[in-house]
């Protein structure tokens, strides 16, 4: 417990990557969780664990789901990827915001931690990000993102504790996504494509390191908690040196290479656009040139101190990617599936 009192708190989002290793570690330290989420829980029941089948758009649910158990802290993980339908996107992301955020503040919960992302930057100008630049979202889950943010910035205002979180990409055992066409591409000994040279600083973070924030943030004093933070690792390289370091794990003497910038953001983009592609526009420009945040704040405010570097979380993806029997391409409709690569698998014969 590291010397905090056991608490009643709630993940919405809990069967995700990031939700599930939360009230895997808040079980551990001894609390008390209720998960929601609109997934059945798969694993063993625990003592300390309850859970709920809810969507976070269904007010109703959620407000009868939180009132049973009326938790200490609700944790919001719950939100749609990039990939889902526009509307399915915000209604997810802002309206759910909002329905938690309510139903929260009605029960007299004394805390809200919200997990955002560093998406509501869009496509920053200035690296180090730090939390000062301004919310400049570019597509539509950017800026749900970003308008979520302002819903938790409206509990705040009207006196409510809200720890608004803004991390990185996340990875590490559990996630899948696009990085798992990453995986299959060493794994099945191909070079991979890289932007241009490839040589633009690139930060990711550990979903341990990412636990760990969260954590810090509910055990925060409350003139720290209620405040916002980016979370990201403090060690980090370039696309090209971290990639690589998948593809040398993997043990085929493969590397990776460089593809013409514009062109192939070109025909990426239109390949997006029409449905065949999962690569989206933001990524593509990220990987483009340097992407990284400013990590001062979380670690004089919440003591957040990063374990893990970038490559770090990617090879213990990788790790775990190898060992998993779930490799298949499906409708990749979490973090936790891979997202199938339309045409781009195709192209792996040029590799």
């Amino acid at each position: 417990m590291n010397g905090a009192s056991p608490r009643t708190i709630a993940v919405t989002g809990a069967a995700g990557m990031l939700g599930s290793h939360l009230t895997a570690r808040l079980l551990a330290d001894g609390h008390h969780v209720h998960g929601l989420d609109i997934r059945e829980y798969g694993s063993d029941p625990h003592e300390r664990l309850e859970w709920s089948v809810a969507d976070v758009r269904d007010d109703a649910a959620i407000g009868a789901a939180l009132a049973r158990t009326k938790p200490d802290v609700v944790i919001h993980t719950a939100a749609a990827l990039p990939s889902y339908p526009r509307e399915q996107i915000r209604s997810i992301i802002v309206d759910g915001a909002r329905g938690v955020f309510g139903a929260a503040a009605a029960l007299g919960t004394e805390r809200i931690v919200h997990v955002s992302s560093t998406a509501v930057y869009g496509l920053p100008s200035v690296v180090p990000t730090t939390e000062e630049y301004p919310r400049e979202p570019t597509d539509d889950y950017s800026r749900a993102k970003a308008d979520a943010e302002v819903v938790a910035e409206e509990f705040r205002a009207k006196g409510h504790c809200v720890s608004i979180l803004r991390p990185k990409t996340f990875l590490g055992p559990g996630r899948m996504g696009l990085f798992a066409m990453l995986f299959e591409w060493a794994e099945e000994g191909r070079n991979f494509p890289v932007l241009g040279s490839g040589n633009v600083l690139t930060q990711m973070l550990a979903v341990e390191d990412l636990v760990d924030g969260v954590l810090a943030a509910v055990h925060a004093e409350p003139e720290a908690a209620n405040d916002t933070y980016n979370l990201a690792a403090t060690r980090f390289g370039t696309v090209r040196e971290q990639f690589q370091a998948i593809l040398d794990a993997a043990g085929h003497g493969r590397r990776v290479v460089s593809v013409p910038a514009a062109p192939a953001v070109a025909l990426l983009g239109a390949l997006q656009r029409a449905g065949l592609s999962p690569v989206y526009g933001r990524l593509l420009h990220k990987l483009r040139g340097d992407s990284y945040v400013s990590v001062e704040r979380a670690a004089t405010g919440l003591g957040f101190s990063p374990r893990y570097s970038t490559r770090d979380a990617l090879l213990r993806s990788y790790e775990w990617w190898r060992g998993t029997d779930t490799k298949s391409a499906t409708s990749g409709n979490t973090s936790q599936q891979p997202w199938r690569q339309g045409v781009l698998a195709a192209a792996k014969v040029f590799f």
